[in-house]
């Protein structure tokens, strides 16, 4: 069993002294988990639509305008551009513009092989088509 102490930040807040993650690189202090874990919940909080979930999987297959990406992928022009927008900004995708269309292509492989792990999990265990 782990023990957890309480103390006092600087900032007055109660925080939690926990062990390194076993997933974490070597013993590092708390501080720089409580970074990677900040970074990791940016990450999922940028996956968390599933729109955006189908665009990376579309984009996987390589570059695409917004009018291939909504050809593969039912809804809105208005919706697809504010979820390639946000994934744009969170660094998942780049973007190069050709005469009037724009044109779409992922630029975080981590983000795609973290997206293709957890579904390809999902169906397996749900017994899906992957």
């Amino acid at each position: 069993m782990v023990k957890t102490s309480l103390k006092r930040s600087s900032n007055h807040r109660l925080k939690s002294e926990l062990p390194t993650p076993a997933f974490a690189s070597d013993a590092s202090p708390m501080a720089e988990s409580d970074h990677v874990f900040d970074m990791a919940a940016e990450v999922f909080k940028v996956m968390s639509a599933p729109m955006r979930l189908k665009i990376i999987s579309s984009l996987c297959h390589g570059e695409k305008n917004v009018g291939e990406l909504l050809a593969d992928i039912p809804t809105t022009q208005p919706n697809m551009s504010q979820h390639l927008n946000t994934l744009f900004k969170a660094g998942v995708l780049g973007r190069r513009r050709e005469g009037v269309q724009i044109y779409y292509r992922i630029i975080n492989d981590r983000v795609v092989t973290l997206c293709r792990a957890v579904c390809t999990q999902i169906a397996i265990e749900s017994d899906l088509p992957k």
